[in-house]
Order: structure tokens, then C-alpha cells, then sequence
């Protein structure tokens, strides 16, 4: 048998034997928000489907590039893997003049969640309905601010969104290690509203600590009857879904990403899993890597003009 020979067999018992070991998702955000919440119901569902432990590596921080930078230079076997938001891998790049990755880095592997953005304020703003914020806002030119993920991040374009076609003025404030620290703040009465995927905020709006005055997406929240779309409100423009999906290096071998998308599609097509991730207000939405891509790219596309319009620069 030649050398190359020899080594392509190696190489693909080494692929059919995947996963021999611990598994680790980087997530980039800190923990709380829905990128880590989805990439922790994934782990946990995964682990027992692949056979081996899946461990949850949180690297929140510099509009998700520390996590991304860190997936794109880890060995291409499989074994370290991003859980991506949309915002962080769609729109930060058309905006940051300067990335430390591309596109090209990485390969879809699958789509987990969708979830759409709801419009959330701290409970102490005098504001009931979207309609009281925008009139509030109106009368307080300025002063209104709000907290993101981050420049670039789905909640800094929907704020901007809501500003254009409300006709209003508010401070943006992006925090850039995730939702976790401005939900803090808004607790702590420090921004006054924000915008995000309902897990984060739900059970302190149970507790009447916030205020979910919209839902950006198509429908209303299963949990959440009460409370309008933002079509429903009168701004039927300003619409925004994340996505939440597993991407790994772009020199994995395919075999290990075919893999990987069939169990993850296991899991997310579970009965449990779908009926969890209803709970939480978000969509089990399994996509396999040819759909990831083509949403990748199809997003890219259609948040080109978004960015221009809106006029969005990183800061």
C-alpha cells in the first residue's frame, strides 16, 4: 500500500470513529442570552446522541469576533465548533471596516433557532404600549436610551429601525460581550429599553421587573398573547428574526460535518426539544448546511441596503 494510500485510510477511519472525545461549542456572547441558551439546549440534548460530553465555552466579547477568531484558527476535526447569531455573523461584518474573519473561515453545519426581537422596557419607564414609548420618546428628544449586543447586533438595527419609521431620537448603548450585561443594566434601571429574543426577558416580566410592549416578528409569542407585533402597533417595517446555528471550520472534513448536521437534526426535530425551545418563545428551526449557506448568503444580500439606509458604522 502507497504512503498516500495509508494516510487516506487513516484519515477516514479517524472521520467514521468522530466523536472519540469532548466536543466544545464557543459561544460568542457570556452567559445569558439566547446565543448561549441555544448553544447549552443543544449540548445537552447532543451529548447523548453523539456519545460523548459537549461542553459550552463561553467567549463573549468584541462584537462575537474573540469567539469566531478562536473557531477559525482551532484544528479542523470537528471536535471545536461555533454557535453563531445572526446579527454578530450577517450584519457586523458588512459594518466593521476591519474583521479578523471571514466568511470563508467557516462551514454550516446547521440552523438550531429562530426567534424574533421583542421590544422590552424597564418596568419603572411610564410607558405601557409601543405607542406610549414612541410618544414618550417624541417628548423626551434624546434622553430615551437603549442597550444591544453589541454595534452590528440585530437589537442595535432594530433599534435603529424603530428611531427611522417611528420618527424618533434615542442614545444607543452597546454592550459588546452579549445580552447578558445590558439585561443587568436594564434591570438596574441603568438603560431604559432594549431590544432581544424573548428567553432572556421572560421571567422577569413574569415577575413585572420589565415591560414587553412588541414582538418584531410576523406572529405573536405562543407565551406571550397580550402583547402586539409591531405590524399589529403600526410599524409593520420594523421586522427582525435572529438565527441561531452551529458553524466549524471551513477544513473539516465533510463526512464529520454530514454527521454532525444529521444528529443535531435529531435533536432539534425532537419532540422535546421543539417543545422547550416554545417554552422559552423561540423555534426550533433545523436547517441542514446547504440552507444554512444559502441564508447566510440571502441575508447578506438583503442587509446590504438595510446597513446603507440606515447608515450604521461600527463605533
Amino acid at each position: 500500500m502507497t504512503l498516500v494510500a495509508v494516510l487516506t485510510a487513516a484519515g477516514v477511519s479517524a472521520q467514521s470513529a468522530y466523536p472519540s472525545r469532548t466536543v466544545t461549542m464557543v459561544v460568542p456572547t457570556v452567559a445569558a442570552g439566547t446565543t448561549d441558551l441555544s448553544a447549552r439546549m443543544l449540548a445537552q440534548a447532543l451529548a447523548p446522541v453523539l456519545g460523548q460530553s459537549v461542553v459550552v465555552d463561553n467567549r463573549g466579547g468584541g462584537g462575537g469576533s474573540i469567539a469566531a477568531t478562536a473557531v477559525k484558527r482551532a484544528a479542523p476535526d470537528g471536535y471545536t465548533l461555533l454557535m453563531q447569531y445572526s446579527g454578530y455573523h450577517v450584519i457586523t461584518p458588512l459594518i466593521t471596516p476591519q474583521k479578523q474573519w471571514e466568511h470563508a473561515d467557516f462551514q454550516p453545519v446547521a440552523n438550531v433557532l429562530s426567534a424574533p426581537q421583542i421590544i422590552v422596557v424597564r418596568s419603572s419607564l411610564p410607558v405601557k404600549t409601543l405607542a406610549d414609548l414612541i410618544a414618550y420618546a417624541k417628548a423626551h428628544p434624546g434622553k430615551l436610551n437603549y442597550a444591544s449586543a453589541g454595534t452590528g447586533s440585530l437589537q442595535h438595527v432594530t433599534g435603529v429601525m424603530l428611531e427611522q419609521h417611528a420618527g424618533i431620537q434615542m442614545v444607543h448603548v452597546p454592550y459588546g460581550k452579549g445580552t447578558g450585561p445590558a439585561l443587568q443594566d436594564l434591570l438596574g434601571d441603568q438603560v431604559d429599553l432594549t431590544f432581544g429574543t424573548a428567553p432572556s426577558f421572560l421571567p422577569h416580566a413574569a415577575t413585572g421587573k420589565l415591560r414587553v410592549l412588541a414582538v418584531t416578528g410576523k406572529e405573536r409569542l405562543h407565551n406571550l398573547p397580550d402583547v402586539p407585533t409591531t405590524a399589529e402597533a403600526g410599524y409593520p417595517k420594523v421586522d427582525a428574526t435572529s438565527w441561531f446555528a452551529v458553524f466549524a471550520p471551513a477544513a473539516v472534513p465533510k463526512p464529520v460535518i454530514d454527521k454532525l448536521s444529521a444528529d443535531i437534526r435529531t435533536v432539534v426535530q425532537s419532540t422535546a426539544f421543539r417543545q422547550k425551545a416554545l417554552e422559552y418563545g423561540v423555534t426550533a428551526d433545523y436547517q441542514n448546511p446547504r440552507q444554512l449557506g444559502d441564508k447566510v448568503q440571502a441575508d447578506l444580500a438583503s442587509w446590504v441596503p438595510v446597513v446603507k439606509t440606515l447608515k450604521l458604522a461600527a463605533q
